[in-house]
């Protein structure tokens, strides 16, 4: 006999339909929206050296893996991912648990955080080369400038969150603020904490394409790796 009603697995069929019709739009649209952007290039409708074009870049992505460079670049940018997301959810982490502990530190520095956060630090770049040189340092130092703050108060927006009742509760039994910290606080923010991280990899992306130039200085720098 069966576990399940007529009317239970109708839904479940219904339902596996749905996701299936769900994937298949998406898949319909990114091939729409390559189609479009290979006839926009060969029209010449979008510049195809600054936007380039689906085939160039498979004809780019066969050439590497022929020439052997492909998986030596992959392993550089994956090295600066790493680095540099684990160097911002460490500092960023690190900052908003000392600005929760501190109010006073928090509203020291909250104009300049939110000052900083709001700059176009992609365009710092040319001035960034400047400063660290055309190489690891730079890209680091950019990926870091572009996500720290945002990650910073997200993290630390996380932690004042935390519902009142439970921290009044802990000061009830005498909990010191690290216990209050580690028992309730940071439990209670692991949700926002894993979609700063979620944030953090697309922003430290951003930080390590545009405009350090990592085709043009790292791959080359750094080919030892």
């Amino acid at each position: 006999m069966s576990m399940f009603s007529n009317e239970h697995k109708l839904y479940l069929k219904m339902n596996r339909i749905r996701r299936i019709k769900i994937i298949c739009f998406q898949i319909i649209i990114v091939l729409l929206f390559l189609v479009l952007w290979e006839i926009l290039a060969r029209k010449n409708i979008i510049n195809d050296f600054l936007f380039s074009s689906p085939t160039k870049i498979i004809n780019t992505f066969i050439s590497l893996f022929q020439n052997g460079s492909l998986f030596r670049h992959i392993k550089i940018t994956i090295i600066e991912i790493i680095i540099s997301f684990f160097s911002t959810s460490t500092l960023s982490f690190f900052i908003a648990a000392v600005m929760w502990w501190f109010p006073t530190f928090y509203k020291v520095c909250d104009p300049y955080i939110t000052i900083m956060n709001s700059l176009p630090k992609v365009a710092l770049g040319p001035l960034i080369i400047i400063w660290f040189g055309a190489g690891f340092k730079s890209i680091i130092f950019m990926a870091l400038t572009i996500s720290i703050f945002t990650s910073i108060l997200n993290m630390y927006q996380a932690f004042i969150n935390t519902n009142d009742s439970y921290i009044l509760m802990a000061k009830s039994f005498r909990a010191s603020k690290w216990q209050t910290f580690i028992k309730i606080i940071f439990p209670a923010s692991i949700s926002d904490i894993i979609v700063t991280l979620k944030i953090n990899i697309s922003m430290c992306l951003i930080g390590l394409l545009p405009p350090v130039g990592e085709k043009i200085f790292f791959n080359k720098c750094y080919s030892r790796y």
